[in-house]
């Protein structure tokens, strides 16, 4: 996997231990259902809403767009597009992972009365969202199953003596 500056622990997940993650998150929110529909936000909570609306048997699915940072970098949020009107009551917000919370607050603001979901949790995203599986360390980057492909990992020892 690649390093990172600002990165100390790199986090592969599977498509399994993604699925199985999902199906847990849905666990916890169907005693808290039903829910109106689903928002999620683009690109990485559309795989987990997908699994969230099969498991809680929700049609209605929307999106919310927000551009806050590439797989290194982070920029000025931007709202690409907005999700259902309304302050969000009865619905649920669904993202793979909330980290610095700056996604979080935005979407928050758009859909106050919503409950928040994740997969994953930072420490810093936290407080943000209502329910998640998952914490890690902020200093962990999460490698979700759309983001990598199969290849030669370099066992930990190699890596630490090129140091």
């Amino acid at each position: 996997m690649a390093e990172h500056a600002s990165f100390r622990k790199d986090f592969p997940v599977s498509w399994e231990e993604l699925h199985r993650n999902a199906r847990a998150l849905a666990w916890r929110l169907a005693e808290l259902g039903p829910w109106k529909g689903i928002v999620a936000i683009t690109r990485g909570g559309l795989v987990p809403a997908a699994i969230l609306a099969r498991e809680l048997d929700v049609r209605l699915i929307d999106t919310v767009c927000v551009s806050t940072y590439d797989h290194q970098d982070m920029r000025e949020s931007k709202i690409l597009k907005a999700p259902i009107e309304g302050d969000g009551e009865g619905w649920l917000i669904v993202d793979d992972l909330v980290d610095t919370g700056r996604t979080a607050r935005v979407v928050r603001d758009l859909l106050p009365k919503a409950h928040f979901a994740t997969v994953y949790a930072k420490p810093a995203g936290r407080p943000l969202v209502d329910t998640f599986i998952t914490e890690v360390s902020q200093d962990t980057w999460i490698f979700f199953p759309w983001d990598i492909e199969y290849r030669y990992a370099e066992p930990i020892a190699e890596i630490r003596q090129k140091r």
